[in-house]
């Protein structure tokens, strides 16, 4: 099981009392269950932070997964270890106290100076070298013999002959430190000291009783031995304590969010909760939108003047087929006659005559767009739109017909002339920008250079007015300079090609802020949910419950610090007209009786008086 920040890591057991058909989501690599979405992605996130380490190679920097796969690698290589040198192998390591690659150099040496029953090398045989297995290792007054098994390119024995230590010959070691280090890993359930797993104790006759007495560095020590500071043993002790000391280094912040420790949140206000209150699904407010930005960003070129996101809301939710809807329809639709696509010659193929899309006849073009979309979602509802009952299909349906009508209209040519367009402009307003920028740094180093000069040859009087006439001037022309350059800024704003989220917080959530909207927006990781915030309260709540200590919930704090006072005057603004317009909704119910005011149109139905006067008759 790959470490997590080099500590064991313990997988999550399976939820009890499943329902056979419940919904439940299951990490591909880890098997575990979850039935919540936002504990599964956040389990998965962590997952897939650079903070995991393979337990048997040590490798670290790693994901979840790439741990697993180099554990599984480490234990193919591990196995690669000759039988025959298992047992003197795990004899060398149990209760062993030398660090890791002490004991690995160790067993290299023991391996490349030694020979074991069983062990493949090279010997000589007539005065050649001939492949070559130890068989038996005999001897006799204090001279050792080696029975020998001559070995075929199969590696079967084909003769067996007794010879000298002197005529064996070893190249090499028969394995190499590397799978030395990774077996002693897998084979290991501890270290200082090393202990092998019970299992292959068993195997190869192993004792797991603590031996008495140990040789110096190896081993464990007896109750009251006095302690070497010197030597292996001392060397261990100390790599311990350096160890220890790692563990507890500080961190470096900014990390990821979800690895904040909770006790570090606690100095941090509480999030205020979001407003939900939106008339249609809240797993469809990212279609509302992005139809409603479409709308307002190419009103020009759709001949579509501009309308609030709230009367589109309205609008979308109707029980009726109402101007505004027929509007943004017929818009698009010209735009894609005007392209002359697939759906102009869908319509050609109908032979439908190509006049002005009305009230009346906006259904039919609608159709013949769904049958072209093949969506059996969008296409099973053209029935219900030819029987003239297109307010009843459901909200959530309507919005997905206009994303889709959105996306064909974003691929015409129109629309990618005027992006086109504003990518040119917006290349000029910066070269303007920087172009400016760098002027003033100039002037503004030439205007100290004439201040210094000039004060050498004048008195004290007339060097104190030259003085403040000059900083006034200079401070005159600095903040025509700042007008201009927030001019500019303000000028790129508004050639933005398309509206991206101001940053996540630590659960992925994405913050969207429009200029054309009093409100600042909450979109889920999976953008099922959305919310929103109305008031300046709320925005400062927010950023002070943001921690700093995590890299998204920083970025975003940056991020609202730059744009809290544009965001704040904004809902500010917002504010206040809700205000006024209760204020005064309250005045005329306070209104005598005896007069007989006009009654006050319903703000939620403002969307029925929409007159588009973009249109081009």
């Amino acid at each position: 099981m790959p470490l997590f920040k080099r500590k064991p890591f313990s997988l999550l057991e399976a939820p009890k009392d499943l329902d056979p058909k419940e919904q439940v989501f299951q990490i591909r690599f880890t098997k575990e269950i979850f039935q919540d979405y936002k504990d599964y992605i956040n389990r998965l996130n962590l997952y897939r932070q650079r903070v995991w380490t393979c337990k048997i190679s040590g490798k670290s920097n790693l994901t979840f997964e790439e741990a697993l796969v180099s554990e599984h690698h480490a234990v193919a290589k591990a196995q690669k270890l000759p039988t025959e040198l298992m047992a003197p192998v795990l004899r060398m390591i149990q209760y062993s106290t030398l660090g890791l690659y002490e004991l690995v150099n160790k067993i290299y040496d023991v391996l490349q100076e030694d020979v074991f029953e069983g062990l493949e090398l090279y010997a000589k045989q007539d005065g050649l070298e001939a492949s070559c297995r130890i068989l038996k290792i005999l001897e006799s007054d204090g001279t050792k013999m080696y029975e020998v098994g001559w070995l075929h390119r199969d590696k079967t024995v084909i003769n067996m002959s007794v010879i000298k230590a002197a005529d064996l010959i070893r190249r090499r070691a028969p394995v190499s430190r590397n799978t030395l280090k990774i077996f002693i890993r897998d084979a290991t359930s501890q270290n200082a000291p090393w202990i092998i797993h019970e299992n292959l104790a068993k195997r190869y006759g192993i004792s797991i009783e603590p031996p008495n007495d140990m040789m110096l560095g190896e081993g464990l020590q007896k109750k009251g031995r006095k302690r070497h500071e010197d030597g292996p043993a001392g060397d261990a002790i100390k790599k311990l304590k350096n160890d220890e000391e790692h563990a507890y280094a500080p961190i470096k912040y900014p990390i990821d969010d979800l690895l904040v420790r909770p006790a570090d949140d606690l100095v941090f206000s509480k999030r205020p909760p979001l407003s939900t209150d939106f008339r249609v699904p809240r797993y469809s407010v990212g279609d509302l939108f992005m139809v409603w930005d479409f709308c307002l960003s190419f009103g020009r070129v759709l001949n579509l003047s501009p309308f609030s996101l709230a009367d589109l809301e309205n609008a979308i939710c109707h029980k009726e087929s109402n101007v505004l809807l027929v509007e943004i329809h017929g818009a698009i639709f010209h735009l894609l006659i005007k392209d002359e696509g697939d759906y102009f010659t869908v319509l050609q193929n109908k032979k439908r005559k190509l006049k002005q899309v009305t009230l009346v006849t906006w259904t039919e073009y609608l159709c013949d767009f769904l049958e072209m979309t093949k969506m059996d979602e969008l296409s099973n509802n053209i029935a219900t739109v030819r029987k003239g009952y297109y307010s009843l299909i459901d909200t959530d349906v309507k919005l997905k017909i206009l994303r889709e009508l959105v996306d064909d209209a974003i691929t015409t040519y129109p629309i990618r002339e005027k992006l086109s367009e504003w990518a040119d402009q917006r290349q000029a307003l910066a070269a303007t920008k920087r172009e400016s920028t760098r002027k003033a740094k100039e002037e503004q180093n030439s205007n100290m250079g004439e201040v210094k000069g000039g004060n050498e040859s004048v008195d004290d009087q007339s060097k104190g007015k030259e003085e403040k006439d000059t900083c006034n001037i200079s401070r005159s022309k600095t903040e025509g300079k700042r007008n201009g350059a927030q001019h500019l800024e303000t000028e790129i704003e508004k050639l933005s090609i398309c509206s991206s989220p101001i940053g996540k917080d630590r659960h992925y959530n994405r913050y969207w802020f429009f200029r054309r909207e009093g409100r600042l927006f909450v979109e889920s990781a999976d953008s099922r949910e959305w919310g929103y915030y109305s008031t300046k309260e709320e925005l400062d709540a927010l950023m002070s419950s943001l921690n700093i200590k995590g890299i998204r919930e920083r970025a975003l704090k940056r991020q609202l610090d730059k744009l809290y006072i544009k965001i704040s005057n904004v809902l500010e603004k917002r504010s206040k007209e809700i205000t006024n317009k209760l204020l005064l909704e309250e005045a005329v119910l306070r209104r005598s009786t005896r007069v007989r005011a006009q009654p006050r149109d319903n703000p939620s139905m403002a969307f029925l008086k929409y007159v588009n006067k973009w249109k081009d008759n």
